[in-house]
């Protein structure tokens, strides 16, 4: 999960709604903002009360807090973290016979495996947003999104804009540059997606940070089209704005997913962990996730939402290629993280 997405969630619904009591036995790592009883109704069905929650800002404060030796029982993490994590001997492998929806997770979302690069499955994928062209209608012809590409158009030289996310960014340089596996990429194909960055950066505006952000610089008229999570169109399309979303490029785009491991170290019986997880990938599920911005990785969960709903929210189907952010080698991310910082220096 993107720390400002779920932030931006948190907003649409109360955080503090957790009525029933809560489970001692079973503590949660998360994001604000999950504890929403809705996301894993058939838990509280099952044992008549919700779990226990502990929340963090972002990931690298969780990991930290687990190292320091805070025990729960399972974390809410994106992919990102996932090799980090799993290297680090805090996780245990899921069991995925005991998770009845594991043969109905979304395809783009786990590869041919979750399990960054182990024998073992470390990481059960739940949710996921995409990342596109946002671009302003009135303003912007649609053939001048069709293509990747158009970041480096003279054309809108000063009114372009990508996120401040290392994995976004690269997820876009990867696509422009006909990489669509990321967990595959070559050093040239790395070098060729930073060098695409660099030619890119002189026509940025800016790197824009959270989402209110961006709908601020695309309402205002100062950017015109950005790179962007799939939130920004429900939110700027009820508030009357001006605002189309392009995931049909020619090159393809992406989506970021997050999801559960299990945690090592925690005291909470495996038999409630994995009846959490399957709480969260229940189809009823769906929809409650759906409306905080939100797709479930469970292919069942999708269908039973009428397909404009889904296609409101920024995530209907297309028929381009898709880079999923899966996890990657830890030294591979922090080289791109690396890289990523110089180009926004200038180098």
């Amino acid at each position: 999960m993107k720390l400002t997405p779920l932030l931006g969630a948190a907003s649409l619904v109360v955080l503090a709604t957790v009525a029933a009591a809560q489970d001692s036995e079973l503590l949660i790592l998360d994001y604000p903002g999950f504890e929403e009883p809705t996301y894993h109704a058939a838990y509280a069905a099952a044992y008549g009360m919700e779990p226990t929650f502990s929340f963090f800002g972002d990931e690298e404060e969780a990991f930290q807090k687990i190292r320091s030796g805070f025990r729960a029982d399972v974390a809410h993490i994106c992919a990102g973290s996932v090799t980090k994590w799993a290297e680090s001997g805090i996780l245990q492998p899921w069991d995925t016979s005991l998770i009845p929806a594991y043969g109905d997770l979304n395809k783009d979302l786990t590869g041919t495996t979750v399990s960054a690069g182990a024998a073992d499955t470390y990481f059960i994928p739940t949710d996921f947003g995409a990342t596109a062209i946002a671009y302003n209608p009135d303003q912007v012809p649609a053939e001048d999104v069709a293509s990747l590409q158009v970041f480096k158009n003279p054309k809108y030289a000063g009114r372009l804009t990508l996120p401040d996310n290392v994995d976004d960014a690269y997820a876009l340089a990867y696509l422009a540059t006909g990489v669509t596996n990321w967990t595959a990429a070559t050093d040239a194909e790395f070098e060729a997606a930073s060098q695409w960055l660099r030619d890119v950066h002189p026509n940025l505006r800016t790197y824009w940070t959270d989402p209110a952000e961006l709908a601020q610089l695309l309402s205002s008229g100062e950017v015109l089209i950005g790179w962007a999570w799939n939130e920004t169109y429900p939110t700027m399309t009820g508030e009357g704005r001006p605002i189309a979303y392009q995931r049909n490029t020619t090159e393809g785009s992406s989506l970021w997913l997050c999801g559960y491991v299990n945690l090592k170290d925690g005291a909470g019986p495996q038999e409630k962990r994995y009846a959490y997880i399957n709480a969260m990938l229940d189809p009823a599920s769906a929809e409650p996730l759906l409306a905080a911005g939100f797709g479930t990785s469970n292919t069942k969960g999708i269908e039973g939402i009428p397909a404009e709903e889904v296609e409101a929210a920024g995530l209907g189907p297309i028929t381009v290629p898709v880079l999923a952010q899966l996890p990657i080698p830890n030294a591979q991310r922090e080289k791109q993280a690396e890289t990523f910082e110089m180009i926004k220096a200038g180098f």
